[in-house]
């Protein structure tokens, strides 16, 4: 009895062991093109504009503003819908500052009012979360926020108006948090449905993943030898180093 029970913990343990590495793990997909953040070891924030109110519009913008204050740009990524404006649409947070109110409408048009749709925040503690609007708990923990539609998976279950033989296809990205709190960065290669891509963050252990923008997408990831410096859109998400 004690041997059997001795085995079935040797096998417990060897799976965990298995898991928490493949969590550990930058996660690489032919045709999804990925970025995993540990918010403890490093450092990543939102931008909009510069110190004279002008929007940065695309990561050559902010990556030279980034260099001129000794900067390097290691990752970024559009960060969620605007307005024809270049506002962002919905929440935004950026250094605590609420700068764009809570959208909480129902109704409205594009992927943004498919509900549910979503908030991607992180904490003062390194933190990481993927929320409902609904859901969404405002408190000054909060360092960056910003709101976008819909949520691709939730709590565990892919959005359930995604239809898996969909014929609408896009160029896509997102964020999800993988099990072990890290964050998880995806934008397909090439176009996707939703369900497909959905079924990427749920396929890699997202509880909750959210969809920030299609079409436009664009990601600087040079280590990956992708580096898209063009496009004009609203906010960005960027890891940088010193």
């Amino acid at each position: 009895m004690k041997r059997i029970t001795l085995t079935f913990l040797t096998i417990v343990f060897v799976v965990i062991g298995l898991f928490a590495f493949k969590s550990n793990q930058d996660i690489n997909d032919p045709k999804i093109l990925t970025h995993t953040v540990d918010l403890k070891k490093q450092h990543l924030k939102f931008y909009l504009q510069n110190d004279n109110g002008i929007k940065f519009g695309n990561h050559s913008n902010l990556k030279k503003a980034l260099e001129n204050t000794n900067q390097n740009l290691l990752f970024a990524m559009n960060g969620g819908m605007y307005l024809k404006d270049g506002s962002p649409q919905g929440l935004y947070i950026e250094n605590g500052i609420t700068k764009a109110k809570i959208d909480t409408a129902k109704k409205g048009y594009g992927n943004f009012y498919l509900q549910p749709n979503g908030i991607f925040y992180i904490t003062k503690d390194h933190k990481g979360v993927v929320c409902k609007t609904s859901d969404f708990n405002p408190n000054p923990n909060i360092t960056y926020a910003t709101q976008s539609g819909p949520m691709l998976v939730i709590e565990n279950e892919i959005h359930s108006v995604f239809v898996k033989d969909s014929k609408h296809f896009n160029i896509r990205n997102g964020v999800g948090i993988l099990p072990n709190g890290n964050l998880l960065f995806a934008m397909s290669k090439d176009t996707i449905t939703l369900y497909d891509f959905a079924d990427f963050f749920k396929s890699n252990g997202c509880k909750n993943a959210l969809y920030l923008d299609g079409k436009i997408s664009k990601t600087y990831l040079p280590k990956k030898k992708w580096e898209q410096l063009d496009g004009d859109f609203g906010v960005i998400i960027a890891e940088t180093k010193n």
